[in-house]
Protein backbone atom coordinates (compact mmCIF):
# COMPACT_ATOMS: atom_id res chain seq x y z
CA UNK A 1 0.00 0.00 0.00
CA UNK A 2 2.69 2.21 0.59
CA UNK A 3 4.32 1.36 -2.45
CA UNK A 4 1.16 2.52 -4.26
CA UNK A 5 1.04 5.50 -2.41
CA UNK A 6 4.44 6.61 -3.35
CA UNK A 7 3.57 5.82 -7.16
CA UNK A 8 0.56 7.29 -7.11
CA UNK A 9 2.13 10.87 -5.32
CA UNK A 10 4.97 10.83 -8.15
CA UNK A 11 2.19 10.56 -11.17
CA UNK A 12 0.31 13.26 -9.49
CA UNK A 13 3.59 15.65 -9.23
CA UNK A 14 4.31 14.62 -12.75
CA UNK A 15 0.70 15.29 -13.75
CA UNK A 16 0.37 18.66 -12.67
CA UNK A 17 4.82 20.22 -13.21
CA UNK A 18 5.83 18.33 -16.35
CA UNK A 19 3.44 20.85 -18.51
CA UNK A 20 5.40 23.70 -16.54
CA UNK A 21 8.29 22.14 -16.99
CA UNK A 22 7.88 21.90 -21.15
CA UNK A 23 6.86 25.52 -21.18
CA UNK A 24 9.95 26.58 -19.17
CA UNK A 25 12.23 24.79 -21.76
CA UNK A 26 10.51 26.63 -24.35
CA UNK A 27 10.57 29.70 -23.33
CA UNK A 28 14.53 28.87 -23.69
CA UNK A 29 14.14 27.39 -27.16
CA UNK A 30 15.60 29.52 -30.11
CA UNK A 31 12.84 28.49 -32.43
CA UNK A 32 9.38 28.70 -32.48
CA UNK A 33 7.99 25.18 -32.27
CA UNK A 34 7.97 23.89 -29.18
CA UNK A 35 8.30 20.33 -30.03
CA UNK A 36 11.61 21.15 -31.87
CA UNK A 37 14.33 22.25 -29.90
CA UNK A 38 16.72 24.41 -31.56
CA UNK A 39 18.86 25.62 -29.18
CA UNK A 40 19.47 27.45 -25.95
CA UNK A 41 18.85 31.52 -26.37
CA UNK A 42 17.51 34.25 -23.64
CA UNK A 43 16.01 36.00 -26.39
CA UNK A 44 12.56 35.60 -25.88
CA UNK A 45 13.03 36.92 -22.44
CA UNK A 46 14.49 40.34 -24.13
CA UNK A 47 11.69 40.22 -26.81
CA UNK A 48 9.75 40.00 -23.57
CA UNK A 49 11.43 42.75 -21.88
CA UNK A 50 11.35 45.29 -24.36
CA UNK A 51 7.54 44.65 -25.56
CA UNK A 52 5.65 48.03 -25.15
CA UNK A 53 1.62 46.02 -24.69
CA UNK A 54 2.70 43.45 -22.37
CA UNK A 55 4.84 44.73 -20.18
CA UNK A 56 2.28 47.83 -18.86
CA UNK A 57 -0.37 44.77 -18.86
CA UNK A 58 1.53 43.15 -16.34
CA UNK A 59 2.18 46.41 -13.90
CA UNK A 60 -1.76 46.70 -14.14
CA UNK A 61 -1.90 42.97 -12.65
CA UNK A 62 0.53 43.68 -9.95
CA UNK A 63 -1.11 47.21 -8.85
CA UNK A 64 -4.26 45.20 -8.69
CA UNK A 65 -3.15 42.50 -7.09
CA UNK A 66 -1.18 44.39 -4.22
CA UNK A 67 -3.67 46.81 -3.66
CA UNK A 68 -7.03 44.39 -3.77
CA UNK A 69 -4.65 41.88 -1.55
CA UNK A 70 -3.78 45.05 1.39
CA UNK A 71 -7.79 46.02 1.05
CA UNK A 72 -8.72 42.56 1.82
CA UNK A 73 -6.28 41.96 4.39
CA UNK A 74 -7.58 44.32 6.32
CA UNK A 75 -10.96 44.02 6.02
CA UNK A 76 -10.65 40.40 6.02
CA UNK A 77 -8.41 40.45 9.47
CA UNK A 78 -11.54 43.00 10.77
CA UNK A 79 -14.24 40.55 9.89
CA UNK A 80 -12.08 37.65 11.40
CA UNK A 81 -11.72 39.47 14.64
CA UNK A 82 -15.95 40.18 14.55
CA UNK A 83 -16.87 36.70 13.68
CA UNK A 84 -13.98 35.30 16.56
CA UNK A 85 -15.89 37.07 19.21
CA UNK A 86 -19.23 35.99 18.03
CA UNK A 87 -21.09 32.71 19.88
CA UNK A 88 -23.55 29.99 18.79
CA UNK A 89 -25.46 30.07 15.58
CA UNK A 90 -24.47 33.07 14.62
CA UNK A 91 -20.77 32.35 14.75
CA UNK A 92 -21.60 29.29 12.88
CA UNK A 93 -24.01 31.15 9.65
CA UNK A 94 -21.59 33.54 9.57
CA UNK A 95 -18.77 31.29 8.94
CA UNK A 96 -21.54 29.48 6.24
CA UNK A 97 -22.14 32.47 4.68
CA UNK A 98 -18.56 33.19 4.45
CA UNK A 99 -17.43 29.94 2.81
CA UNK A 100 -19.82 30.68 0.25
CA UNK A 101 -17.91 32.66 -2.35
CA UNK A 102 -15.56 30.32 -2.32
CA UNK A 103 -17.22 27.26 -3.27
CA UNK A 104 -19.43 29.31 -5.66
CA UNK A 105 -18.46 28.80 -9.58
CA UNK A 106 -16.32 31.51 -10.82
CA UNK A 107 -18.26 32.11 -13.74
CA UNK A 108 -21.19 32.28 -11.54
CA UNK A 109 -19.48 35.37 -9.37
CA UNK A 110 -18.61 37.07 -12.41
CA UNK A 111 -21.57 37.50 -13.97
CA UNK A 112 -23.47 38.56 -10.79
CA UNK A 113 -20.62 41.06 -10.05
CA UNK A 114 -21.25 42.24 -13.80
CA UNK A 115 -24.91 42.43 -13.66
CA UNK A 116 -24.41 44.73 -10.28
CA UNK A 117 -22.04 47.15 -11.51
CA UNK A 118 -24.54 47.48 -14.65
CA UNK A 119 -27.25 47.69 -12.66
CA UNK A 120 -25.31 50.66 -10.58
CA UNK A 121 -24.24 52.33 -13.68
CA UNK A 122 -27.68 52.53 -14.69
CA UNK A 123 -28.87 54.26 -11.49
CA UNK A 124 -25.53 56.45 -11.94
CA UNK A 125 -26.50 56.89 -15.57
CA UNK A 126 -22.95 55.76 -16.55
CA UNK A 127 -21.35 54.48 -19.55
CA UNK A 128 -18.05 53.74 -18.23
CA UNK A 129 -19.19 52.10 -14.53
CA UNK A 130 -16.80 48.97 -15.39
CA UNK A 131 -12.89 50.53 -15.00
CA UNK A 132 -10.43 50.06 -12.05
CA UNK A 133 -12.32 50.30 -9.21
CA UNK A 134 -14.86 47.40 -10.26
CA UNK A 135 -11.68 45.14 -10.87
CA UNK A 136 -10.44 46.37 -7.18
CA UNK A 137 -14.33 45.74 -5.78
CA UNK A 138 -14.49 42.19 -7.26
CA UNK A 139 -10.89 41.11 -6.92
CA UNK A 140 -11.45 42.07 -3.16
CA UNK A 141 -14.73 40.20 -2.64
CA UNK A 142 -13.54 36.94 -3.67
CA UNK A 143 -10.05 37.46 -1.17
CA UNK A 144 -11.88 38.13 1.37
CA UNK A 145 -12.89 34.68 2.30
CA UNK A 146 -9.25 33.30 2.04
CA UNK A 147 -8.06 36.16 4.76
CA UNK A 148 -10.60 35.43 6.91
CA UNK A 149 -10.32 32.04 6.94
CA UNK A 150 -6.39 32.01 7.26
CA UNK A 151 -6.49 34.84 10.31
CA UNK A 152 -9.52 33.01 11.84
CA UNK A 153 -7.16 29.59 13.22
CA UNK A 154 -4.59 31.83 14.27
CA UNK A 155 -7.23 33.80 16.86
CA UNK A 156 -8.25 30.33 18.21
CA UNK A 157 -4.83 29.21 18.79
CA UNK A 158 -3.96 32.87 21.06
CA UNK A 159 -4.69 32.52 24.46
CA UNK A 160 -7.64 34.13 25.22
CA UNK A 161 -6.67 36.16 28.67
CA UNK A 162 -3.70 37.97 26.24
CA UNK A 163 -5.86 41.11 25.17
CA UNK A 164 -8.02 41.16 28.45
CA UNK A 165 -4.67 41.68 30.28
CA UNK A 166 -3.39 44.56 28.08
CA UNK A 167 -6.89 46.08 28.37
CA UNK A 168 -6.10 44.98 32.75
CA UNK A 169 -2.93 46.95 32.28
CA UNK A 170 -4.02 50.39 30.71
CA UNK A 171 -4.33 49.34 27.07
CA UNK A 172 -7.34 50.95 24.93
CA UNK A 173 -8.29 48.19 22.77
CA UNK A 174 -6.82 49.39 19.77
CA UNK A 175 -3.52 49.24 21.61
CA UNK A 176 -4.07 46.34 22.65
CA UNK A 177 -4.70 44.86 19.19
CA UNK A 178 -1.42 46.08 17.76
CA UNK A 179 0.70 45.67 21.18
CA UNK A 180 -0.23 41.71 21.80
CA UNK A 181 -2.79 40.85 19.23
CA UNK A 182 -1.28 41.40 15.99
CA UNK A 183 2.02 39.18 16.79
CA UNK A 184 -0.55 36.35 17.32
CA UNK A 185 -2.32 36.13 14.60
CA UNK A 186 0.70 37.92 11.97
CA UNK A 187 1.42 34.33 10.01
CA UNK A 188 -2.80 34.71 9.59
CA UNK A 189 -2.66 37.24 8.10
CA UNK A 190 0.36 37.26 6.15
CA UNK A 191 -0.62 33.89 4.62
CA UNK A 192 -3.87 35.38 3.95
CA UNK A 193 -2.26 38.14 2.05
CA UNK A 194 -0.11 36.27 0.02
CA UNK A 195 -3.12 34.20 -0.74
CA UNK A 196 -4.80 37.05 -1.96
CA UNK A 197 -2.05 38.35 -4.10
CA UNK A 198 -1.48 34.84 -5.89
CA UNK A 199 -5.12 34.87 -6.50
CA UNK A 200 -5.57 38.05 -7.88
CA UNK A 201 -2.72 37.99 -9.71
CA UNK A 202 -3.53 35.56 -11.95
CA UNK A 203 -7.43 35.82 -11.71
CA UNK A 204 -9.12 35.82 -15.54
CA UNK A 205 -12.58 34.74 -15.43
CA UNK A 206 -14.01 37.21 -12.64
CA UNK A 207 -11.89 39.82 -14.21
CA UNK A 208 -13.01 39.37 -17.84
CA UNK A 209 -16.27 39.73 -16.53
CA UNK A 210 -15.60 43.43 -14.46
CA UNK A 211 -12.76 44.72 -16.55
CA UNK A 212 -13.23 48.04 -19.00
CA UNK A 213 -10.93 49.53 -21.92
CA UNK A 214 -9.42 51.93 -19.53
CA UNK A 215 -7.69 49.30 -17.33
CA UNK A 216 -6.60 45.57 -18.55
CA UNK A 217 -5.21 42.78 -16.81
CA UNK A 218 -2.74 40.58 -18.23
CA UNK A 219 -4.51 37.05 -18.08
CA UNK A 220 -7.72 39.30 -19.90
CA UNK A 221 -5.06 40.21 -22.50
CA UNK A 222 -3.60 36.70 -22.96
CA UNK A 223 -7.30 34.97 -23.76
CA UNK A 224 -6.68 37.40 -26.84
CA UNK A 225 -3.48 36.22 -27.67
CA UNK A 226 -4.77 32.10 -26.98
CA UNK A 227 -6.69 32.65 -30.36
CA UNK A 228 -3.90 32.90 -32.58
CA UNK A 229 -0.76 30.85 -32.47
CA UNK A 230 1.29 31.91 -29.64
CA UNK A 231 4.69 33.79 -29.43
CA UNK A 232 7.65 32.53 -27.73
CA UNK A 233 7.66 35.33 -25.39
CA UNK A 234 4.34 34.47 -23.87
CA UNK A 235 6.18 31.62 -22.88
CA UNK A 236 9.04 33.60 -21.33
CA UNK A 237 6.18 35.59 -19.77
CA UNK A 238 4.42 32.48 -17.83
CA UNK A 239 7.41 30.90 -16.88
CA UNK A 240 8.22 34.18 -15.16
CA UNK A 241 4.88 34.25 -13.88
CA UNK A 242 5.26 30.61 -12.33
CA UNK A 243 8.15 31.52 -10.64
CA UNK A 244 6.84 34.70 -8.76
CA UNK A 245 3.64 32.58 -7.90
CA UNK A 246 5.67 29.73 -6.78
CA UNK A 247 8.23 32.22 -4.80
CA UNK A 248 5.29 33.15 -2.76
CA UNK A 249 3.80 30.08 -1.91
CA UNK A 250 7.34 28.67 -0.76
CA UNK A 251 7.34 31.65 1.69
CA UNK A 252 3.93 31.15 2.42
CA UNK A 253 4.39 27.67 3.56
CA UNK A 254 7.80 28.36 5.47
CA UNK A 255 5.92 30.78 7.34
CA UNK A 256 3.02 28.20 8.33
CA UNK A 257 6.01 25.89 9.10
CA UNK A 258 7.67 28.27 11.04
CA UNK A 259 4.66 29.24 13.07
CA UNK A 260 3.60 25.92 13.54
CA UNK A 261 7.10 25.12 15.12
CA UNK A 262 6.50 28.00 17.57
CA UNK A 263 2.88 26.76 18.45
CA UNK A 264 4.04 23.42 19.19
CA UNK A 265 7.10 24.85 21.37
CA UNK A 266 4.66 26.31 23.35
CA UNK A 267 2.68 23.93 24.03
CA UNK A 268 5.36 21.90 24.91
CA UNK A 269 6.72 24.51 27.43
CA UNK A 270 3.28 25.27 28.91
CA UNK A 271 2.98 20.67 29.52
CA UNK A 272 6.43 20.69 31.28
CA UNK A 273 5.87 23.74 33.71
Amino acid sequence: MKRFNKVFTILVLIFLYVPMLVLAVASFNRGSDIATWSGFTFSQYGELFRDGTLLPLLANSLLLAVISAVVATVLGTMAAIGIHNMRGRLRTATIFVTNIPMTNPEIVTGVSLALLFAFAGTMLKRNDVFSFGTLLVAHVTFNLPYVILSVLPKLSQMEPDLQDAALDLGCTPLQAFFKVMIHEILPGVISGALMSFTMSLDDFVISYFVFGPSFVTLPVEIYNYTKKPLHPKIYALFTLLFAVILLVMVVMNLLQARDESRVGTLRRRKRAS
